[in-house]
């Protein structure tokens, strides 16, 4: 009977570290959960998808490296969403990263969809169809599933929901005297 050796490359956590700055030199950040919301708003409209597609909540920090179309989106702690129009559970970890251009999300980390019983890492989403009124969500193990985009139409008026809902919290947070006269 034949043997078979397999060897496995791990990066240690500063090879990795330092792989996560290379992708992110020269990007345009973000902070703050209002505005990183609007910004990942204006993302999705500007790659094609209806806006509340990513409805992360208590956002951090994010960013966009233009010329390589890498972003990220940190949040608090971990987010799980039900698509009514799909029918679909999504859990958004603490990072979401990809790689974007116009119509599609590649390479995807921490997106996963729950089917049946399983939760199954999103790799990619892309406008699909003729009229680009389709979204295909793609696995890690390349299966993957079509939606219309009107499914998403109640998560867009959510998302402007919630916006509007920071902004009027915003305005009427009351105002540290003491520290705005530092």
């Amino acid at each position: 009977m034949a043997s078979v050796t397999t060897e496995t490359t791990t990066a240690t956590a500063a090879t990795a570290t330092a792989i996560v700055g290379k992708e992110r030199e020269g990007a345009e950040i973000a902070t703050g959960a209002e505005e990183c919301f609007k910004q990942s708003m204006e993302l999705m409209r500007a790659l094609g998808f209806p806006e509340g597609m990513m409805p992360l909540r208590e956002l951090e920090e994010c960013g966009l490296v233009r010329e390589t179309g890498f972003v990220w989106m940190k949040q608090k702690k971990p987010y799980e969403h039900y698509f009514r129009g799909t029918g679909t559970k999504v859990r958004y970890d603490t990072e979401v990263t990809a790689f974007v251009e116009e119509g599609r999300m590649k390479r995807m980390t921490g997106v996963r969809s729950k089917q049946l019983l399983l939760w199954v890492p999103i790799v990619e989403m892309s406008l699909d169809g003729e009229a680009r009124d389709k979204i295909y969500f793609k696995s890690s193990v390349g299966i993957g599933r079509s939606f219309p985009a009107s499914a998403f139409a109640d998560e867009t008026a959510a998302a402007a929901a919630f916006i509007k809902e920071a902004e009027a919290a915003a305005a009427t947070a009351p105002v540290d005297v003491a520290a705005a006269d530092k």
